[in-house]
């Protein structure tokens, strides 16, 4: 151990907007919940390429007895980081042709996935419409209502800019692929955030909590999916909801595995 100059990140200044990860060459600083956080202390060279680029001044200087900067372990880490980013089969591109596919009625194969039932497999007839039976005449792309990236929950910093005087729509990230009007019918004119409470790590209802409370929010609408494990979706904004300490008018959602709203 050693008294040495590493740099400090005061989580209620830090905005999440990731410019000092990107500042710093030797990646010691990483976003957890939308905050910037100091990876481990060996990675900190103490130079402070970081403190210039931070926005709100939540990153400073300090002196502390703790362990020595780690070149060796830092280049590891950086090398990992770089084999991930460019070995993963998954950033591959890919182009697939579309397939035609009969109608076929719900797969009678007994249900593999045990457990949750929205892990079930199912099949479902698709709904012709006009315009695509009018094969001579080119699809027209639809625009986007998506208005600010990132999209994700976990992701987006607790005090966006987008948030300010914004409707919110909090979205299972499976809706938007069942219903096929999701975006002219749920997210034109909101702000969007996807979510999934199954697959996420962590208590949604934390950092909608913090959301709700900084920010000057008009609106708030759920959409999520009939399946059990959606559930917690719900759940977590009703539970941010009532922590705020704001009246924020709500609405929940409920799709059906085909897109259809369900009736409460």
């Amino acid at each position: 151990m050693v008294k040495r100059r590493i740099i400090n990140i005061d989580k209620q200044l830090c905005n999440g907007c990731g410019l000092c990860v990107n500042a710093c060459h030797e990646g010691a600083i990483v976003m957890v919940d939308g905050k910037a956080q100091l990876l481990r202390d060996d990675y900190c060279d103490g130079l402070g390429d970081c403190l210039p680029v931070c926005p709100t001044g939540a990153i400073t200087f300090i002196e502390k007895e703790t362990l020595p900067y780690n070149e060796e372990e830092v280049l590891r880490n950086m090398a990992e980081k770089k084999q991930t980013l460019s070995g993963c089969p998954g950033t591959a591109f890919k182009q697939f042709s579309a397939k035609k596919q009969p109608d076929a009625q719900q797969d009678s194969a007994p249900n593999k996935h045990q457990g949750c039932p929205g892990a079930a497999a199912r099949r479902f007839n698709v709904k012709s419409t006009a315009a695509a039976t009018a094969e001579s005449e080119p699809a027209q792309q639809q625009p986007s209502m998506l208005g600010q990236w990132p999209v994700q929950l976990k992701l987006i910093p607790v005090n966006s800019p987008c948030f300010r005087g914004a409707k919110l729509l909090i979205a299972a990230d499976c809706s938007a692929f069942a219903c096929g009007s999701f975006h002219n019918r749920f997210m034109k004119g909101r702000v969007t955030l996807i979510g999934c409470p199954k697959l996420d790590e962590g208590d949604y209802s934390i950092k909608l909590t913090e959301i709700f409370k900084n920010n000057d929010i008009k609106s708030v609408t759920i959409v999520k999916m009939e399946v059990p494990c959606c559930s917690g979706l719900g759940n977590a904004a009703i539970k941010a909801l009532q922590a705020c300490g704001k009246m924020i008018p709500w609405e929940l959602i409920t799709l059906s595995l085909e897109g259809e709203v369900l009736e409460d």
